[in-house]
């Protein structure tokens, strides 16, 4: 019967969390990254999910523009929240991340600020930063144009220096240079950080950053000159509409010199430029910061697909019904465990690698403070890879557990569709995805020429000055067993990405004209950089995994899963493997077999396991995915809010229904 169930207050998944095998809090405390963040997030998430100003069950069904309406009062309310309760700047970010709707707050803190720390002056950094941190201006990042997004050096925006009013002159020359996508600019912001051509003298010295106020501060109307506005409605329901990604033109807009980001270069008085002694890697700081939180953000919103499909494939039953036995769960047929475990594993292979991320960037903090550029290389070559990669898999990821959850996945009320809306802009913004890893592979290519002249490769590119043994060397693998021992995975993943770096190197090497076969070989250099990659986060799970890590059976779980992560890529791609020599065919083959040993492990630990992510029912918006398991209550409840269902007939039955089911196509009546 209908609800029967409800309100029972029954716990349908509790079978499964009974027959877990390791600690789950100690898991919690793990994932969190220690028991501060843990209680941070709980706080954090325990405000948000018990005030009613940040409900957002119904947002995939209103208009767009009281969506973005109820966004900003959202966002007001934070941070009137953030005063009044005086959070830190960390339990701040946690709070804005648990509110889970994008808003202008997202540049204005991850992209403006950081911009302004990075690129202005200390003098500078005085002027703005205390009006950005008391949000008396609203800040966004102008750097994409209509016709330009990863090739920033073609960007057409100008500014031009005029020496007799110590003016820059602001100007969008074409349409192509209209400022189009970023975050904030549409309704919210008032300043932008425009990143323009900087022209004194009659000379194009590139692209420069300049903040320039575009909107008032008193009425919030555009400045003269100004035209800016909201590019339209994006992809998906409810999703990333409540961010005002905009637009923006200027018609020779005058600003002060001083309003040229000057920490490292200047323009004087007379028009000269000058180039700061400051080396411009000083930016890439800001980038890494960038970057690593992207990284995090992956395995954030996939764990928030993975868990809605996990717990959804435990209560799903199908088939297999005999001797008065119930119908099989979804989650025991190895099909959807093939599918769904290896997303599983990746996700706290992500959770991994970025808590490396956080003590990379404070060592390139630390670094570039005293000058040493040293590492800048290799960690922008990684931290474009780890971005490019992690964003498409999650990407893909969150759409293939819809598909898990079958039809009911396709639901807005499965928290999926939004999910996905949400999240797939990241495989585009902070540099487009196949871009990036061709960034990786001209670091390859060019630590493989080093490497050939006596330089040492560093850091996650150490494994190249290794390449006379891994070029050679053979796989030793006789048993699936010995696929569990972590030197001869990494030994694996090393001889793979090597082997295809130095094969993709050696044809550009030989070729006349390097520039064209490097285009060429794209496709190849893509997969070179995104086996190098893949190594990166195996390297780091295992690592991770050979600490001491408290908790009954914590390190044994993680074990497994950093196992299960390892060889799902490894049978995914086992055509690199065999094409590059290092595998045969039989340790493929044994390599699948261990893998499905340990799909057996995970399975009686599936549901802790995604319960150690510590997800609030508010905070998944999902109705398979609810904690309690009760899908089918929900389900059935919430189809009755929708709209369509406020009246027994639908409004348009006499008008256009009426009509086709009594013949009445015709005549004086018909509206059709």
């Amino acid at each position: 019967m209908i609800g029967e169930k409800e309100g029972a207050g029954v716990d349908y998944l509790a079978e499964e969390r009974a027959g877990a095998q390791f600690d789950l809090h100690s898991m919690k405390l793990f994932l969190a990254g220690g028991q501060h963040a843990y209680d941070v997030s709980k706080r954090m998430a325990d405000l948000v999910a018990n005030d009613p100003v940040f409900a957002k069950e119904d947002r995939v069904r209103v208009p767009r523009k009281e969506h973005y309406k109820n966004s900003l009062r959202k966002a007001g309310h934070a941070w009137k929240t953030i005063l009044e309760q005086g959070l830190t700047e960390e339990e701040s970010m946690k709070l804005r991340g648990f509110i889970d709707e994008p808003t202008y707050t997202e540049l204005h803190w991850g992209m403006f600020i950081p911009a302004l720390k990075g690129q202005a002056t200390e003098e500078q950094q005085h002027k703005w930063l205390p009006k950005a941190y008391k949000m008396a201006i609203i800040g966004c990042y102008a750097q994409t144009e209509l016709g330009h997004g990863s090739n920033v050096q073609g960007l057409e925006t100008t500014a031009t220096f005029d020496a007799s009013t110590d003016e820059f002159v602001l100007h969008s020359p074409t349409l192509t240079s209209t400022k189009w996508w970023p975050g904030g600019l549409g309704k919210a912001s008032t300043h932008a950080l425009v990143y323009a051509r900087l022209i004194t003298d009659s000379q194009d010295y590139g692209v420069h950053a300049f903040i320039v106020q575009i909107r008032s501060l008193e009425d919030h109307t555009p400045l003269p000159n100004v035209t800016v506005g909201d590019i339209g409605v994006k992809f998906g329901n409810g999703g990333y509409n409540s961010m005002d990604n905009g637009l923006l033109r200027f018609d020779h807009v005058r600003i002060p010199r001083e309003n040229m980001l000057m920490k490292l270069a200047t323009v004087t008085k007379e028009g000269k430029y000058i180039r700061s002694n400051k080396p411009r890697q000083l930016g890439y700081g800001a980038m890494v910061f960038v970057r690593q939180g992207i990284v995090t953000d992956a395995s954030i919103y996939l764990s928030r697909a993975v868990t809605i499909a996990v717990r959804y494939s435990a209560i799903r039953r199908q088939f297999g019904a005999k001797d008065d036995k119930p119908e099989v769960q979804v989650i025991d047929y190895r099909t959807q465990q093939y599918r769904l475990f290896p997303l599983l594993a990746t996700v706290y292979a992500y959770r991994i690698v970025g808590f490396w991320m956080k003590w990379l960037y404070a060592d390139v903090t630390e670094r570039l403070n005293n000058n040493d550029f040293s590492t800048l290389p290799e960690v922008h070559s990684c931290t474009a890879g780890l971005k490019s990669m992690t964003t498409a898999i999650t990407a893909d990821g969150i759409e293939e557990c819809r598909k898990l959850c079958g039809g009911h996945g396709y639901l807005c009320a499965s928290g999926l569709p939004e999910l996905y809306a949400v999240y797939v802009p990241a495989c585009t913004y902070e540099g487009d995805n196949n871009i990036l890893l061709l960034q990786v592979a001209r670091f390859l290519l060019k630590t493989l020429a080093q490497a050939g002249s006596g330089t040492k490769p560093v850091g996650t590119a150490a494994y190249l000055g290794n390449i006379q043994h891994l070029t050679s060397v053979n796989c030793k693998v006789s048993r699936g067993e010995d696929w569990l021992n972590p030197s001869v995975m990494l030994e694996a993943f090393e001889a793979r990405a090597a082997r295809m770096a130095v094969g993709c190197g050696m044809r550009v090497a030989k070729a006349p004209d390097s520039e064209s076969a490097f285009n060429e070989l794209s496709p190849e250099l893509v997969e070179a950089a995104q086996a190098h990659c893949q190594l990166i986060v195996v390297s780091k799970f295992i690592e991770q995994v050979q600490k001491d890590i408290p908790g009954e059976g914590v390190k044994q779980q993680l074990e497994v899963l950093c196992n299960l992560y390892a060889l799902s890529l490894l049978t995914a791609h086992s055509g690199d493997f065999l094409a590059t020599g290092y595998l045969t065919s039989r340790q493929v083959s044994l390599a699948k077999d261990q893998q499905k040993a340990l799909f057996s492990a995970v399975r009686p630990n599936a549901v802790a396991l995604v319960d150690a992510f510590d997800h609030t029912d508010n905070y998944l918006g999902s109705d398979l995915g609810r904690y309690d398991g009760d899908v089918y209550t929900h389900l059935y409840k919430n189809a009755w809010k929708d709209p369509l269902n406020e009246s027994v007939v639908t409004e348009g039955y006499h008008d256009y229904l009426r009509p086709v089911l009594k013949q009445q196509l015709w005549g004086p009546a018909s509206k059709l």
